[in-house]
């Protein structure tokens, strides 16, 4: 902080003397002095410095960038001039990633320049929100994102936003091999966007723990990330749509191998350590696959994605960061609370004159349980809100306030730990008794606990509070959402069907829609297919298990070899999706047949069919 300190000096002299200056991140931008209050330093290797500069616009804000010293920003550079033109073709070709792609420039040997991006944050800042393993809890994100879009509309632009953007990322740090890869350098805007910094390492020149890797799985993919975009902890028909983004994308860049191997290939001689042999430009040859079919290509990035998504690599990796981070964390770090966008005091807000815990009610949404209403009375007589928290929430506040105040100044929290159903409505009812008592002792602590910006922030209004203000809604009764709908219950099935060279290929895409099995429980569904007529049973052909869903994806071409074209006009598809049961038979999810001469095969035909009893389906 010093070296800083005295480093900044020298710049507003720099400003004393010249007035302004263009920076070199762009020549667009002119600033006419340094703002110190402002710039402080970031807490990796290289120490960067965020630096504030004064607009010469006066209508303008302050021009924030990072100035990096000891790393070769040409590498950065070559980086970012690779995923923006990934960024073009995949816009020339209809398909817009909502890619985030910074400036970078080097302005020296080992130094440089690099544009923030506002309102975004790193993933370790918002998953240490929910503690120091917030890396291994899938909520974190979901959450940020519902704090900073609490209106349903805004929040379905953020995860569509989020979708696009993971899976452009996916695609272009698999295909560049971008390595050390942690959550201090994956971002995320507050409108979904999702981007990478820091790219050091590239090209598969992945750091070391000794012999192993640290980066293990093929690119970052984790379970808080399919959180988002499932809407919860099962995968829905979005997750259909990311992958069919992801491989999409993928063979998109594929088409384009030699572009992007004669672009590096240029940059062989400039002396950047990581690429400088034809084996890091074989690295690029080898993740774009140019020898595969777009069939092939779409299998093999799906089970990439399975593979990332299964890695427990990649959250140790994270909550190892978030560990080596603590250390750096200044002592003016307030703890915030993780479901509040903005931090509120006594003087914002208006002093608390009394709370009482008026009731509990159920709520199914985002999860089925129980929030708590509290009527919060200020000094001003006239002033009166309703705030709605779950009990997980009051927990957070009181592991908030441990933080800052010591046991003897707060009052004992209720026990978390109830045996029975802990979302009974007794539970809830007991649960309502105690928190009341709770709050009451708060509020009359010692004033500076009462009076500290956490309690304030606490019970102060959110959005989500002030559309159900003073109300007492009716709660949903629970067969009416929580029950299987009635008249559909087979689902669908996507398929890709096409036939070349006396060969049928059948891609098995997704499944959306299955119905649980009678217990309740999620089946474990695979597809099998035979070729009528097949009195021998010799066409069956089957997909893997996927497990505990009822939103599978596959993306596995099943191959009918030696098949002249005059014989498809009288042979039948018959596709069965069944449940695996272990050491019981194998349960019957639902099936279609389609007559292969209903279907134009001069070229391929993509689409869902219907899921039933038996019945010829259509597409």
């Amino acid at each position: 902080q010093g070296i800083l300190r005295e480093g900044l000096e020298d710049v507003k002299q720099f400003f004393k003397a010249n007035g302004s200056c263009r920076l070199p991140l762009s020549p667009s931008l002119l600033v006419k002095g340094i703002v110190p209050r402002d710039c402080s330093y970031f807490n990796s290797n290289a120490v960067p410095l965020k630096l504030s500069f004064q607009n010469v616009d006066p209508l303008g804000e302050n021009i924030r960038v990072i100035f990096k010293c000891g790393d070769d920003l040409r590498q950065d550079m070559l980086t970012l001039q690779m995923i923006r033109i990934m960024n073009k073709i995949w816009v020339q070709e209809g398909l817009d990633m909502r890619m985030v792609i910074f400036r970078c420039f080097s302005t020296g040997r080992g130094r440089g320049m690099v544009e923030m991006i506002p309102n975004a944050e790193t993933l370790r800042k918002i998953q240490v929100e929910h503690g120091v393993t917030g890396s291994f809890k899938d909520r974190p994100l979901a959450d940020w994102l519902q704090k900073h879009n609490p209106e349903e509309d805004e929040y379905e632009k953020a995860v569509e936003n989020f979708i696009y953007s993971c899976a452009g990322c996916c695609v272009a740090t698999y295909v560049l091999g971008i390595c050390d890869r942690h959550n201090d350098n994956i971002m995320l805007k507050t409108t979904g966007h999702m981007f990478h910094i820091d790219f050091g390492r590239f090209l598969g020149h992945a750091q070391m723990f000794g012999n192993i890797k640290r980066d293990r799985a093929p690119f970052v993919f984790t379970s808080d990330m399919a959180y988002v975009i499932n809407g919860g902890d099962k995968p829905s028909s979005r997750f259909h749509d990311f992958v069919d983004l992801c491989c999409q994308a993928y063979n998109l860049i594929r088409k384009h191998t030699h572009l992007f191997l004669n672009l590096l290939g240029l940059m062989l001689s400039c002396g950047i350590p990581e690429l400088s042999d034809l084996e890091d430009l074989k690295y690029v040859y080898d993740a774009l696959r140019p020898q595969d079919s777009d069939a092939d290509a779409t299998t093999y990035f799906t089970r990439l994605i399975e593979s990332s998504l299964g890695s427990v690599a990649t959250k140790l990796n994270f909550f190892i960061h978030n560990l080596a981070q603590m250390k750096f964390t200044g002592s003016d770090a307030r703890p915030t609370l993780s479901f509040a966008p903005r931090t509120h005091t006594i003087k914002t807000s208006g002093r608390i004159r009394d709370v009482f815990l008026c009731r509990h009610e159920r709520v199914f949404n985002p999860n089925k349980g129980y929030t708590y209403v509290v009527k919060v009375q200020r000094e001003s007589p006239s002033e009166v809100a309703f705030v709605q928290r779950t009990f997980e929430e009051f927990q957070e506040l009181h592991n908030k306030l441990r933080l800052l105040f010591p046991s003897s100044l707060l009052p004992s929290f209720p026990s978390r730990f109830i045996i029975g159903r802990s979302r009974g409505e007794a539970v809830a009812e007991r649960r309502k008794e105690e928190l009341n008592g709770y709050i009451w002792h708060l509020i009359h602590a010692a004033p500076e606990v009462a009076e500290c910006d956490l309690i304030y922030t606490f019970f102060h209004p959110l959005p989500r509070d002030e559309k159900a203000a003073g109300t007492n809604p009716t709660p949903k009764p629970a067969d009416a959402t929580w029950a299987r709908p009635l008249g559909k219950v087979g689902g669908e099935v996507k398929l890709s069907i096409s036939y070349k060279n006396n060969k049928l290929f059948i891609m098995v895409m997704h499944i959306r829609g299955l119905p649980p099995l009678q217990d309740g429980n999620d089946p474990d569904p695979y597809v099998k297919t035979y070729l009528l007529p097949d009195p021998q049973k010799t066409t069956k052909r089957k997909t893997k298990v996927a497990r505990k869903t009822c939103n599978p994806t596959y993306n596995e071409m099943l191959v009918y070899d030696g098949i002249p074209r005059g014989d498809l006009q009288q042979r039948e598809l018959r596709l069965s999706v069944l449940s695996e049961e272990g050491f019981w038979e194998n349960i019957l999810l639902g099936e279609v047949g389609i007559r292969l001469r209903d279907l134009d095969l001069a070229q391929e035909k993509m689409g869902w069919f219907a899921l039933g009893s038996r019945g010829h389906g259509t597409l």
